[in-house]
């Protein structure tokens, strides 16, 4: 069953859909969003179980995509180029593979159409072990999280996911923040989400991979791969980034998509 997405909507023009990443939020895009509005009507989704969109007790590629596609129905969406970075790009990927004739275009921002091993172990053990009941101040939930997680930017990217209860929801008075995605099931549901999206395709449609070039989500070992499933996919690769590199080096980013996009 699909799930209505939250969505935001700016600029004018064909449209673009904007997809985040695992323990993301359309926040995590809003960069490529000011920067593409002038010329396509972005619309960014918070995927299931992310963000403000409603949680479901399941979660894997297909329903994603299927997600997507409920959302283009309800807005009237016959066709949109879309946009995903790392989980996002996966999601976008099976869009393709599942629903061609109504996409135009992807962009995939490092990530490739393979299984990969656990990378979120230190991070799943980090935010379980918060004590939420305990936890007054974001500094003290920064402090506990670094025990399992090293990298400052890290931390502060997943406790943008830490919000405070508004009162009148409030049901125990030793409890001031929770978590806004549903960690749950993240954690039950991560070995599918770490999957290949489903289908052999292949996609003949335009297709981007953009890969930072000190990533190693795109690897050469998964060129065949790529392109078995995306005949007419390119890859371009930004230096001097990593896996963020949509806001390591938005400008770039941003150029490369603008580009490709009005092909």
């Amino acid at each position: 069953m699909t799930v209505e997405l939250n969505d935001r909507i700016s600029g004018k023009g064909a449209p673009l859909i904007l997809l985040h990443g695992l323990f993301g939020s359309l926040d995590n895009l809003g960069g490529v969003a000011r920067r593409l509005e002038d010329g396509w009507q972005v619309h960014a989704l918070d995927q299931r179980n992310h963000g403000s969109s409603p949680h479901t007790d399941d979660m894997d590629y297909p329903a994603m995509a299927a997600d997507v596609i409920a959302y283009m129905d309800a807005r009237g969406l016959h066709q949109a180029a879309i946009l995903g970075h790392s989980m996002g790009g996966k999601v976008a990927m099976q869009v393709a593979l599942s629903y061609p004739e109504r996409v135009k275009a992807i962009v995939v921002a490092d990530i490739a159409p393979v299984t990969y091993k656990a990378r979120h172990d230190a991070v799943l053990d980090g935010m379980k072990s918060l004590d939420l009941k305990g936890i007054t101040t974001r500094q003290e939930a920064d402090t506990q999280l670094a025990k399992f997680v090293d990298i400052p930017g890290v931390r502060q990217f997943l406790l943008k996911n830490l919000e405070r209860i508004p009162a009148d929801q409030i049901t125990d008075p030793d409890q001031t923040f929770r978590w806004r995605l549903n960690l749950p099931v993240i954690e039950a549901c991560y070995q599918k989400l770490a999957a290949a999206p489903e289908g052999k395709g292949p996609y003949e449609g335009p297709v981007l991979f953009i890969k930072g070039a000190d990533s190693a989500y795109i690897q050469e070992k998964h060129q065949e791969t790529i392109r078995q499933m995306f005949p007419a996919a390119e890859l371009k690769i930004i230096q001097g980034t990593g896996h963020w590199l949509h806001a390591e080096k938005a400008d770039t980013f941003a150029t490369l998509c603008r580009k490709f996009l009005t092909l």
